[in-house]
């Protein structure tokens, strides 16, 4: 896996656009801001992000948990600490808390849409932010997050756990990305 397309292009977001992406989903409905910032604040694959229940959502731990649909086994499972403000976001547009309460409202998509129209809401948001490329697009937003968690120091098994790598050389190649801190390295050259 590489970072860059055969033509060098960037394949993800850089911190900045990652925060444009975020200010956009306040132009679009409740559901698809919701959708757009799960994907952003949490690195989720867009049919991971799709298959979220309303079970899924932990308050007591503050997380989202994902069943990994990219590892072989069955049944494997993660869970990804969510921002308070998110999840108090989510609890007031879905009523989650209460539907958790229920028995059989507990399984049902908290989404429900397709692989196909959810990648056209992230395009959306995307072009709402004025983001175009080989980069916009949800797996940019995926790898922009891993980059993000890594550019803040979260240390990298932790960010091999919430992108569900099986593998830790999965998870090294983020730590190649231009951030901030090798632009500070680099910063000492230029003095």
């Amino acid at each position: 896996m590489s970072l860059f397309d055969a033509q060098g292009q960037r394949l993800y977001l850089t911190p900045s656009e990652r925060e444009q992406f975020c200010q956009a989903t306040d132009h679009v409905s409740k559901d698809k801001r919701m959708l757009g910032l799960m994907l952003a604040n949490t690195g989720c694959r867009i049919s991971e992000g799709l298959s979220v229940k309303v079970k899924d959502i932990d308050f007591s731990s503050g997380a989202v948990t994902f069943r990994s649909l990219k590892q072989r086994k069955s049944n494997v499972y993660r869970q990804v600490p969510l921002s308070d403000d998110y999840l108090k976001s989510l609890d007031n547009a879905y009523d989650l808390r209460l539907l958790q309460k229920r028995s059989k409202p507990r399984n049902e998509y908290i989404w429900g849409w397709s692989r196909q129209y959810g990648h056209a809401i992230i395009k959306e948001i995307m072009a709402i932010a004025g983001l175009q490329g080989i980069a916009a697009t949800p797996k940019g937003l995926r790898h922009a997050f891993a980059i993000a968690c890594l550019d803040k120091s979260v240390p990298l098994n932790m960010v091999q756990k919430w992108m569900g790598h099986a593998r830790l050389e999965n998870t090294v190649i983020y730590a190649n990305a231009m951030g901030h801190e090798e632009r500070n390295l680099a910063a000492r050259l230029w003095s």
